[in-house]
């Protein structure tokens, strides 16, 4: 007979819930996850994960139309196979989602398809199929994540307004792409479809584009996309939408004017929302923000005791990692341990080419608050290892607080900035001066050796430049 009695059970299988199932196991709880589709969640299997799959491909693609010849390679004409490429795609995600089933059964966490909906203190009644459970638990943790966010104008059909899910599976490459949002998802996904042939329009209702993020950083990448052939309309919402003769039909209106404009698809990608619906939060008194987020004390208990959540259905952003840390750590103060997340050093990253990673406070943030800074520049131009790698754009930000030299934030695009970041990362959380990076010994040649001559240059002592 199948267990229905779990020290914990978790509600949803992406990067909040499966971390945190298998960290309870490892702490010797009897865990229990529900998932109604395939495990892993929307990061594994329609975000992250095949979205970074097709960049890397469409990157390839591109760099054998347009680059391989300085590196004298001869190819000869350039084909695409967008079928193969999908295929490797999908093999990617499914390889993964094995690989969380196999660590479920390593740990000996219970795997449990179906819906879920919490009925009271401790319970959760499980609908498989029809056939319906109610399971109990010491404690429920929600991970169920987050959904695209629906415009009222430009509501999702799947074929001609698509959410990013249709968007990483589309069978052709569309003659002309409309993005509606430009922040990582729009502008990441903009991106595959431009280096794959389509003409890419993206809208935004902001002046800037990654907003959030340090301005002066996006403008780089925005200078950065347009040589790719991207187009952007800032300041710009989508008015209407019509669906004729198998064609987008949109009037795009901006403070100066109002434009009609027509293409093969759009895509929505103007944020997420927390995925709350179904689940009897409200029901059995449990409280939400006013954007329909679940609220959460600091141990990420919710109103109702023995009830915790994490990752986007509660504040804060809307990334797989951030999640991650929360599952650990909710589930670790459950077991009388020290768990923390340091919201001070998430970073961020958009996935273009070139990338644009951030981590602590952009330059604007730190002024909102008061703060007086000095400022490191470094560009990639000056650097020896980007030269060989034909990715010489972009540049280091490095923004220390004046008095301390504490770093309040870096801001990195280049090629490889998701993983030059992380050096940042590691020293904001031990509370690092720009002279303690500047004083790091880095391999050469190498790009982050950038990041060690953007911290020099805060005091005004880069050596190459």
């Amino acid at each position: 007979m199948a267990e229905t009695s779990f020290d914990l059970l978790v509600i949803g299988a992406g990067p909040g819930g499966y971390v945190a199932a298998i960290r309870g196991a490892q702490l010797g709880m009897k865990v229990g996850c529900i998932e109604k589709e395939s495990l892993g969640g929307t990061c594994l299997n329609v975000g992250c994960i095949p979205s970074k799959a097709l960049l890397e491909s469409s990157e390839l693609y591109e760099q054998a139309r347009t680059k391989f010849k300085k590196h004298g390679i001869q190819t000869g004409e350039v084909g695409l196979d967008l079928g193969a490429m999908m295929k490797r795609k999908d093999s990617i995600v499914q390889r993964m989602t094995r690989g969380i089933g196999g660590l479920f059964k390593k740990n000996q966490v219970s795997h449990i398809s179906g819906t879920a909906r919490i009925t009271g203190p401790g319970k959760v009644e499980v609908d498989s199929g029809g056939k319906k459970q109610t399971l109990t638990a010491a404690r429920i943790l929600i991970a169920t994540g987050s959904r695209p966010v629906q415009l009222p104008n430009l509501p999702f059909d799947g074929e001609y307004v698509l959410s990013s899910t249709e968007a990483l599976a589309l069978d052709g490459v569309p003659e002309r792409l409309l993005v509606i949002g430009a922040g990582a998802i729009g502008l990441e996904l903009g991106s595959v479809w431009n280096r794959l042939g389509s003409e890419v329009l993206v809208a935004e209702l902001m002046d800037h584009i990654v907003p959030g993020m340090d301005k002066e950083m996006g403008a780089g990448l925005k200078k950065l996309l347009e040589k790719q052939g991207i187009k952007f309309r800032m300041e710009t919402k989508a008015e209407s939408c019509e669906i004729r003769d198998g064609k987008v039909h949109l009037q795009l209106k901006s403070k100066t004017e109002t434009t009609a404009e027509v293409c093969d698809r759009v895509l929505v990608a103007v944020g997420r929302r927390a995925n709350t619906e179904g689940l009897g939060v409200e029901e059995v008194g449990i409280n939400l923000d006013d954007r329909g987020r679940i609220a959460v004390n600091p141990k990420f208990e919710t109103s109702v005791s023995g009830v915790y959540a994490v990752g986007d259905v509660i504040a804060g952003p809307m990334l797989a990692h951030k999640a991650e840390e929360e599952g650990i750590a909710a589930v670790e103060m459950m077991a009388g341990q020290a768990g923390h997340v340091n919201y001070d050093v998430i970073p961020g990253v958009v996935y273009t080419y070139p990338e644009l990673a951030s981590v602590g406070l952009s330059e604007e943030a730190a002024a909102e608050k008061g703060l007086k800074v000095r400022l490191g520049k470094f560009p990639l131009m000056a650097n020896g290892r980007a030269h060989s790698l034909e990715a010489a754009d972009g540049q280091v930000k490095v923004i220390s607080e004046e008095g301390t030299d504490r770093i309040l934030g870096v801001h990195i695009l280049a090629a490889r900035a998701s993983e030059m970041i992380a050096e940042a990362v590691v020293a904001m959380e031990f509370c690092a001066s720009a002279e303690d990076l500047a004083r790091t010994v880095h391999a050469h040649p190498t790009l982050p050796e950038a990041l060690k001559e953007a911290a020099l240059a805060v005091d005004g002592r880069a050596i190459h430049m």
